[in-house]
Order: C-alpha cells, then sequence, then structure tokens
C-alpha cells in the first residue's frame, strides 16, 4: 500500500458511513470527549505522538475497524510507529470491544451488539467512525490555524482543564441508550 492508497480510508469512511459537520457534534458528545480526553493524556505523556501524527492514528484505527467488520486485512507495518501507534491504541481502547476486554464484557449481555456478527460490528462502528473523521477533520482545521501540533494545543486550551490524571475513559457507543 501506497501513501495516497493509506489516506484514502478517510474519504472511502466517510462515504460509506457519512460526517458530523461542524457545530453538529452535541450529539456525539458522549463518545467524542472520552477519545479527545484520552487522546490529550496520551499526548501529555509522550509529547512525540502530535497532531500529525494523530492524522496517521486515526487513518490505521480506521483501517483496524473496517477489518474488524469486513474481514479484510490490510499490510500497514511501513505505516505503523511508536508515536501514532499510541495514540492508535488510545483510541482503540476507547470504544473497541476487540482491542478492549472490559468493554467487550460489558456488551456481552447487549441483544444490540453481536461481535461475532460483521453487520452489528458495523452498527456498532459507525458512531466511533464518524466521531474519529470529525476528530480527524479538526486536526486539519488546527494544523492550518496554529501549526503541526494545533490540534493539541488547541484541545488543551479548550478541555484541558478538565481532563485530569492518566486513567482512560472508556465509551460504549451503542444507539437508542
Amino acid at each position: 500500500m501506497q501513501l495516497y492508497q493509506f489516506e484514502k480510508i478517510y474519504s472511502q469512511m466517510e462515504k460509506e458511513f457519512g460526517a458530523i459537520q461542524l457545530g453538529e457534534e452535541a450529539p456525539y458528545a458522549d463518545l467524542l470527549l472520552p477519545i479527545e480526553g484520552n487522546l490529550l493524556k496520551a499526548y501529555r505523556q509522550n509529547p512525540a505522538s502530535n497532531s500529525r501524527r494523530l492524522r496517521e492514528a486515526i487513518a490505521l484505527a480506521l483501517y483496524t475497524l473496517k477489518s474488524n467488520y469486513t474481514g479484510e486485512e490490510f499490510l500497514l507495518d511501513k505505516f505503523r510507529d511508536k508515536d501514532n501507534g499510541k495514540l492508535e491504541h488510545t483510541i482503540l481502547m476507547t470504544f473497541d470491544p476487540l482491542a478492549n476486554s472490559e468493554i467487550r464484557t460489558l456488551l456481552a449481555e447487549n441483544p444490540k451488539v453481536n461481535l461475532e456478527d460483521p453487520e452489528s460490528l458495523k452498527a456498532y462502528y459507525a458512531r466511533p467512525i464518524l466521531c474519529l473523521l470529525r476528530i480527524k477533520a479538526s486536526v486539519d482545521i488546527w494544523e492550518k490555524r496554529i501549526g503541526p501540533n494545533g490540534y493539541f494545543e488547541s484541545i488543551e486550551s479548550i478541555i484541558g482543564t478538565e481532563i485530569s490524571g492518566n486513567e482512560m475513559e472508556i465509551a460504549v457507543p451503542i444507539e437508542g441508550q
């Protein structure tokens, strides 16, 4: 896979799932805030995992989610490094039951989610994918406005005082709950 192919995941997922428009984030706050808070915590622990590495981490996470619900395998090792890998891990641990056993346990008795069924898994991932695409759009905006670490500088100034400690938050994105 070449870089241009790697970066096509954003438009592919937006075509498949849609997008959250600027100013329409409120219905997704229950998922956006834990993801962004966890990313800020990860960045504070490892400043090399900056805004540019976050864009890569989002693509890696999107490929992981797509692989989980389609069964496709993607050769991504040449795009993954320790800095974007930490952010990718942080993203997935926030909501992905295949990455986080605590979430898997919480979902075990929920009839709305069958982790063995690709369509059920795809439906479960729809909200997180929308959130990741929105965060990626924010990364792009803040990098243009502030610079190469614009997203984290921005998020620190907006929610930084509310985010403390190192413990990661989890979110279970189920429609209708």
